[in-house]
Formats: C-alpha cells, sequence, structure tokens
C-alpha cells in the first residue's frame, strides 16, 4: 500500500532529510586514510542524536550501526568495523534518520586520495544517472520510467552492472515503504507516480557484473567479480511538475572539495 502524503508532511520529511544531508556533509569532512568506518559511525551516531533525531537503521532489523558503511566492493549494507581506511579506497555511506515522525535516507559515495580514472568516470555516472532517475520521478510517469532512465545511462550506454536484487524504495513514517523503485527496467510500466508519493531513488552501480553475494556478517553485500560499486542516494517528492528533492548533495560536496584528503567526484 502506497502512503500519500500531505504538503505538511512533505515539509516535516524535508527535515529529516536535510538533517541527513547534514549528517553525510559532516562525516566527509573527516574521511581520510588511517580513520576506521567505525570512527565515521560514531560521528554520525552522536550528530544524529545531536540534533534531537535517531538513527534509523541501528537496531533495524537487528542492524547493530547507525550507518551503512561500504568500501570498495562492498555495495551496501557495510558494517563498520576497525579496518583502517586506506589511499584509493571507494567509501559509501548510507545514513538514515527519524525525526518529526518521519524518516530520511540517503547515500554518498566517496574516493580517498588518488584514484584511476575508471573509478571517477563510476562515480561520475553513477550520479548522475540518479538525477536522469529524477528527471522522470513526476506525477503520471511509472516507476519503469525512473528505472529505464538509469539502466539506459549506467549500463546500455557505460557497460555497468546494475544490481537486481536491491531496489530503492518508498519513505515516510515506516523506513521502507511502498512502492519498490528499481534501477532496471521498462518504460510506462510500473506503479503510477501521483503526486504526494515520496521516494528514495539509489542506484546502485558496479564497476564489473551486476551480480553480489552477501559476506559472513550477515548484511554486508558484495560484487561477485571483487570490482567497486557505487551508490548514490536522493529523497524526493512527486509533483505535478519537476520532483521536489527533498535531500541535497550541496553541503556534502562543499565538504568534498574542501577534503584534501578526498578526490571530488563531480
Amino acid at each position: 500500500m502506497i502512503h500519500y502524503k500531505s504538503k505538511a508532511e512533505i515539509e516535516l520529511m524535508r527535515e529529516s532529510c536535510m538533517l541527513v544531508s547534514k549528517t553525510l556533509a559532516h562525516v566527509a569532512g573527516m574521511i581520510k586514510a588511517g580513520v576506521t568506518t567505525l570512527y565515521l559511525n560514531d560521528l554520525a551516531d552522536e550528530f544524529i542524536r545531536d540534533h534531537k533525531a535517531l538513527p534509523s537503521f541501528k537496531g533495524y532489523h537487528g542492524f547493530p550501526f547507525a550507518c551503512c558503511i561500504s568500501v570498495n566492493d562492498a555495495v551496501v549494507h557495510g558494517f563498520p568495523t576497525q579496518d583502517e581506511l586506506k589511499d584509493g579506497d571507494m567509501v559509501s555511506v548510507d545514513v538514515g534518520v527519524f525525526l518529526n515522525g518521519f524518516h530520511g535516507d540517503s547515500a554518498y559515495t566517496f574516493a580517498i586520495g588518488e584514484v584511476g580514472p575508471e573509478i571517477r568516470k563510476l562515480l561520475k555516472v553513477t550520479k548522475e544517472s540518479l538525477y536522469m532517475g529524477i528527471e522522470k520521478a513526476v506525477h503520471g510517469n511509472r516507476v519503469g520510467d525512473i528505472a529505464y532512465a538509469i539502466q539506459d545511462h549506467t549500463e546500455r550506454k557505460h557497460g555497468y552492472g546494475v544490481v537486481r536484487d536491491l531496489v530503492g524504495h518508498g519513505l515516510g513514517r515506516d523506513l521502507h515503504e511502498e512502492p519498490q523503485v528499481p534501477n532496471f527496467g521498462k518504460r510506462g510500466t510500473g506503479a503510477k507516480l501521483k503526486e504526494g508519493m515520496v521516494i528514495a531513488i539509489e542506484p546502485m552501480i558496479n564497476l564489473g557484473t551486476k551480480d553480489i553475494y552477501h559476506d559472513k556478517d550477515g548484511w554486508t553485500i558484495r560484487t561477485a567479480d571483487g570490482k567497486p560499486a557505487a551508490h548514490f542516494e536522493h529523497d524526493i517528492a512527486i509533483r505535478k511538475g519537476p520532483a521536489d528533492i527533498l535531500s541535497s548533495f550541496s553541503a556534502i560536496e562543499e565538504a568534498e572539495k574542501a577534503n584534501p584528503n578526498l578526490t571530488y567526484s563531480y
């Protein structure tokens, strides 16, 4: 069942989504070789609670951390650990917050130090595909229009692997609501997009194969060929005009550019 939000509820959700963006920006300023992903998780947890919110992921189906932090071949749902990050690592940070009775959920992938052109391109194309999907997220279109736009740009044009087993989703009082929002599909198919829907669009794109597997921790999902993956996510409200993006990458990108330890992802 799809839960449609009123204008007032969407404004409350905007506050939740923007807090996620601020959290990601806060973490972005601290990413560098030598720090652990557990340290970054604890930074985010403290920041969220200092802003009178709760981390949505902590305790969700038993997940024990505030963030999913996925490194290199980890696509999503990565466990923060005491392992130190290194130059050349790709780090995807996925954060959720619960504020005002609603969830916000956003993700961003960072590159530490000097990375090769194929990594730069993967980050650029994945982020581009997110906005191409958002362009199709308007009243009267269908979920498949979003999915096709993402798949066409990443898989058909650039040969990347689009993960089939993991999808975007509706968002609201529950962290995961209907409809599911895949990153692959046919135009004109799937649930009809209507004003008042709020969805999380999140391309999960692999440099190589689309195939994945679960790590032994039961949560972390990795690429089957060991090649890196990128993940970017925005929360948007469906309008009769252009989609209303409730989260923001602006502060994250500013922190990314200001951090000399990171390669800007365009």
